[in-house]
């Protein structure tokens, strides 16, 4: 299987919104989003999703901080990159507003931002990865997060990072095979108790 990686497109806002809302959710019963929007029916969630990918105002969630994996002629797989000293989350509150949400999401997700991974404006930082299940092997990850730490490197980075929910034992063996390695992590029994998982780890790689 040849598998090809480019930037994403608005066409590509689909697969964008599910990495969104699934990689957030990472087979949990509720994910950040679902907060954020204060809802869990899908298919608002996507609705929501799919214009915050699509504000003027650039946050991280933007499609065009994303690449697709392309293999016998379709998108497979997704990953998001980007420079936290631009996507800010100030930004991202921007963004949110740009399509008609206020801060109050701030009290909503209180457990995640006790655990979320400290990030410095000299790392790239990978998140929101999804890669559909008849397309899943090393090889998808693998070039997804090459063409995403080769972006990094073209950029001036020297440290890649990425957010693991502890637990999610998949997601922690893929980047461990690419190299990287377990900085800290942060728990919480709040987020244990919202998201059912301990918490969160960071993990990084040097370039």
């Amino acid at each position: 299987m040849t598998i090809t990686v480019r930037k994403a497109a608005e066409a590509d806002i689909d697969i964008v919104a599910q990495a969104l809302l699934e990689s957030s959710r990472g087979g949990k019963r509720i994910g950040l989003f679902d907060l954020v929007f204060n809802t869990s029916d899908t298919e608002t969630l996507l609705a929501h999703i799919k214009r915050l990918a699509l504000t003027k105002t650039k946050s991280y969630c933007h499609f065009s901080n994303f690449f697709i994996a392309v293999a016998e002629g379709k998108a497979v797989g997704t990953i998001c990159g980007y420079e936290p000293r631009i996507a800010t989350h100030e930004i991202f509150s921007k963004a949110l507003e740009e399509i008609g949400f206020d801060e109050t999401y701030h009290e909503r997700i209180a457990a995640y931002l006790l655990c979320e991974g400290e990030v410095d404006n000299k790392t790239f930082v990978l998140d929101f990865m999804l890669v559909k299940p008849e397309f899943k092997s090393i090889d998808v990850f693998k070039e997804l997060i090459g063409k995403s730490m080769l972006t990094a490197r073209l950029k001036g980075y020297r440290k890649v990072q990425t957010s693991v929910e502890i637990g999610s034992v998949e997601t922690e063996m893929i980047y461990k095979k690419l190299g990287f390695e377990v900085v800290d992590e942060k728990r919480s029994e709040y987020y244990k108790e919202q998201f059912d998982r301990p918490g969160i780890m960071r993990m990084r790689i040097e370039l």
